[in-house]
């Protein structure tokens, strides 16, 4: 279960650095990141089949988000859910 989390909270992390146009080169960002290059990729790829418009935008040597979005991910109370509902 520890990967598991692991991965979320790199994710988390990958997505804030975005958010403040602050990752550096891909290179940077795995080190900063404490990952190899190719696992950041990894990561990176996963984001993408999430649906993260996410780009390197050479100029401001930082990955970009192309449009707007949000990241979420755990559970929430979903106030449309009857209490006690089995699945």
């Amino acid at each position: 279960m520890k990967t598991i989390n692991n991965q979320i909270e790199t994710i988390a992390r990958i997505d804030r650095l975005i958010r403040m146009q602050a990752t550096g080169t891909p290179e940077a960002l795995a080190s900063r990141l404490g990952i190899s290059k190719t696992t950041l990729y990894r990561t990176l790829n996963v984001m993408k089949d999430l649906n993260a418009p996410i780009t390197y935008e050479h100029d401001l040597k930082s990955f970009v988000y192309e449009k707007a979005v949000g990241f979420r991910f755990g559970f929430y109370v979903d106030s449309g859910l009857v209490s006690g509902t089995k699945y």
